[in-house]
């Protein structure tokens, strides 16, 4: 990592500091936010873990989740403290625009103040918003890249059970359980973390058996109710419109996962999961093997992501995104048809 001399001299003595990372947060963006500050806190930082939107109920497990301040509620305590900051880091995401108005909020506070930004993230094409950046769009996760960011800070004896269960965490939800978006990295990561004591059964149960009865009810109705198959494709589609988050009373979280059910078929290489929100349609692609479903998200949805995994939100009615979406998939499994085949 560049600049990491200056990094360490902005760090040798206690700072305000925030952490920042993305709407609607999964494990990877909760788990690296909460291991990173961890770690701060044991250097005597006064540190903030700040999120636009809440987090699922599946994350409850990690050491000082509850600490976590959400901006769409807590504005009022996030902004004195952001106004006080020295240090602010940009946490898996690649531009302000994804942390929505805590993003404008941030960029005022920088404009007039001596306020550094360090973005760690591993998304494709970041915005130049920071002062320093550790971006590898190679790793795995944000998780893998914040052990990487304390190894070269030479730290990773302050690493105990509480930061390795949160870097767990964000290795298992990025990867699918080290499915995709692996690198041996990871894996050395991984056993890094292990070596440090936690239970990687438990942090296991914890993310994927504690589903709700309704969670399971939703499950069962999507699959069987609302999925589409394209043989010609490959792909399946699964649409939840606004009834279906009416009548299973869907919260934030209930749905995740539905995804990637869909690709546990062996003849489905492409999943998209498109849902109606009250203002947006959001879209959610998984692809198996050398399909990139981020070209689709970045093109077409206004999105982004990575290879295997990449979404984004559109504004309309839920048909024009299903056909959007139709309209797009011929052309776009023709090219990579055409691209294996050279």
């Amino acid at each position: 990592m560049e600049d990491i001399a200056e990094i360490k001299e902005l760090l040798s003595r206690p700072r305000n500091i925030l952490i920042s990372s993305h709407r609607n947060p999964d494990g990877d963006a909760l788990g690296s936010s909460l291991a990173l500050s961890l770690y701060l806190q044991q250097l005597g930082h006064k540190v903030e873990v700040v999120t636009p939107s809440e987090y699922p109920h599946t994350f409850e497990y990690l050491p000082q989740v509850r600490d976590i301040k959400i901006y769409d509620v807590h504005s009022e305590m996030v902004d004195p403290f952001l106004e006080t900051c020295d240090v602010i880091f940009a946490l898996d995401f690649n531009g302000l625009d994804r942390i929505d108005k805590l993003g404008g909020k941030i960029s005022e506070v920088k404009d007039r103040s001596k306020a550094k930004v360090i973005m760690i993230d591993h998304h494709l094409d970041p915005e130049p918003f920071y002062d320093y950046g550790l971006s590898d769009t190679a790793a795995s996760s944000t998780a893998e890249l914040v052990f990487e960011f304390i190894q070269f800070l030479e730290d990773t004896r302050y690493i105990g059970p509480d930061i390795a269960t949160c870097i767990m965490t964000g290795l298992i939800t990025d990867t699918g359980s080290f499915k995709y978006n692996t690198r041996p990295a990871t894996f050395i990561c991984a056993a890094k973390m292990q070596e440090r004591g936690i239970d990687v059964k438990e942090i296991q149960d914890a993310i994927f058996n504690s589903m709700k009865v309704k969670q399971m009810k939703l499950l069962a109705h999507a699959l069987f109710k609302r999925m589409e198959i394209l043989e010609e494709y490959e792909t399946a589609i699964i649409v939840l419109n606004k009834y279906d988050y009416a009548n299973f009373d869907i919260q934030r979280g209930d749905t995740e996962g539905i995804v990637n059910y869909m690709l546990m078929m062996k003849n489905i290489k492409l999943a998209a999961f498109i849902t109606q929100q009250p203002q947006i349609v959001k879209i959610s692609l998984r692809s198996k093997g050398d399909i990139s479903v981020q070209e689709i998200a970045r093109n077409h949805f206004r999105g982004g992501g990575h290879k295997n995994a990449a979404g984004g939100a559109l504004y309309g009615s839920l048909s024009m995104v299903i056909n959007k979406f139709k309209e797009v998939l011929p052309e776009y499994m023709e090219k990579v048809q055409i691209e294996n085949n050279k």
